[in-house]
């Protein structure tokens, strides 16, 4: 299952540019986001409708404002496409390669004692660590 976006009126409005909030969706008064809760609510050809872009959400998010709190349109920058890696150097003859010789490690040249009983290397202390009896 492929979850996707829902499209709505907030995917067509251009990012940090204000717009007319009549003049893109129609709905009941609503109220400016600088202005709070606590304000009352304006109509909707008193408020402006501002995309803002958000790090984690593609589809940015829409405030509300009215005509004392509209922030002023952002500049756009320009986009350029980066810049490629330097030319590659042309390719020599391919170099033969042989693995080196195999060294064994130092672990493995240690020979280390074994319980008679259980059949399991003793630690240090000469002690087997399952029946307890002592390998000397």
């Amino acid at each position: 299952m492929k979850i996707v976006a829902s499209s709505d009126w907030r995917d067509g409005l251009p990012f940090d540019e204000p717009v007319r909030v009549a003049d893109v969706t129609e709905g009941e008064p609503a109220r400016c986001f600088s202005c709070g809760a606590d304000s009352a609510p304006l109509d909707r050809t008193e408020l402006w409708a501002v995309k803002h872009r958000h790090p984690k959400n593609h589809s940015g998010y829409v405030r509300f404002y009215c005509d004392a709190h509209v922030p002023a349109p952002q500049p756009v920058a320009p986009t350029t496409p980066p810049r490629r890696a330097a030319a590659r150097r042309p390719r020599s003859a391919p170099v033969e390669r042989h693995p080196a010789a195999r060294r064994p490690s130092a672990v493995e040249e240690i020979v280390r004692a074994k319980c008679p009983d259980c059949f399991i290397e003793v630690s240090a202390t000469g002690e087997c660590g399952m029946c307890g009896q002592r390998v000397g």
